[in-house]
């Protein structure tokens, strides 16, 4: 016996009808749970600035030497104390080498100062007393030179000295009376030498006045050319 199309389907029976509205209601429910996981995922991707974007804000800037409160005079280079300076330094390299060529004839001075007493009375001969006199006078002429570049070249800071050059300076209060009083005490003495008398007097101390001038002039040059440390 065939259906006939025109008749409704026969009712289903109320388990078949619950169980078919519990199925559909978990299927809404978990795709409904799973779109704002989706949402989730999606929405900080759309919230991250591109490379492009011109809204992203700027990036701060380095502060300038105004914004440290500088001024423009004393952030540019000063001339006139450079030149000071350039002046200072190349008079004192003239002062180092002239220092150093005085000792040349400090030393000679006083190598040929062993001949120039008269021996065993003989005053005449005069050539080994001339030697040292010359040597004496090309020393003492070396020695002024050097003084007054030191001495005329400019200062550009009142700063104390330290270490070798405070020693530096405390020794010319030796070796600078010293040549001085050497070329003086040496003179007396030659007159007396000449006019056939035995050195005496204040001119006997020629020899002990020019050993602790050069002795002092040596140690000024190695306080500045010896790699001394000192703290005072």
């Amino acid at each position: 016996m065939k259906s006939n199309p025109d008749l409704p389907d026969a009712p289903k029976p109320a388990a078949l009808l619950r169980r078919d509205f519990e199925s559909s209601t978990e299927t809404g429910e978990s795709s409904s749970a799973e779109d704002p996981q989706q949402q989730d995922k999606q929405q900080p991707s759309q919230q991250q600035p591109k490379p492009g974007d011109q809204t992203a804000p700027p990036s701060p800037e380095a502060p300038s030497l105004a914004d440290l409160g500088l001024t423009a005079q004393q952030t540019n280079g000063d001339d006139k104390q450079q030149a000071l300076l350039d002046k200072r330094t190349q008079m004192l390299k003239i002062h180092q080498r002239l220092g150093l060529i005085t000792v040349i004839p400090v030393a000679a001075a006083c190598i040929s100062s062993v001949g120039a007493p008269p021996e065993h009375g003989n005053y005449g001969n005069t050539t080994s007393r001339d030697v040292h006199v010359a040597l004496g006078g090309v020393a003492i002429g070396m020695y002024a030179a050097t003084a007054i570049y030191a001495i005329r070249a400019p200062r550009v800071s009142n700063e104390p000295a330290r270490g070798g050059i405070k020693l530096h300076k405390y020794l010319i209060y030796l070796h600078a009376p010293g040549m001085v009083l050497t070329p003086i005490l040496g003179a007396m003495a030659f007159n007396q030498i000449n006019s056939g008398q035995k050195v005496h007097g204040i001119a006997s101390a020629h020899g002990a006045v020019a050993v602790v001038t050069a002795a002092s002039y040596g140690a000024a040059i190695i306080a500045v050319s010896w790699p001394i440390h000192l703290k005072f």
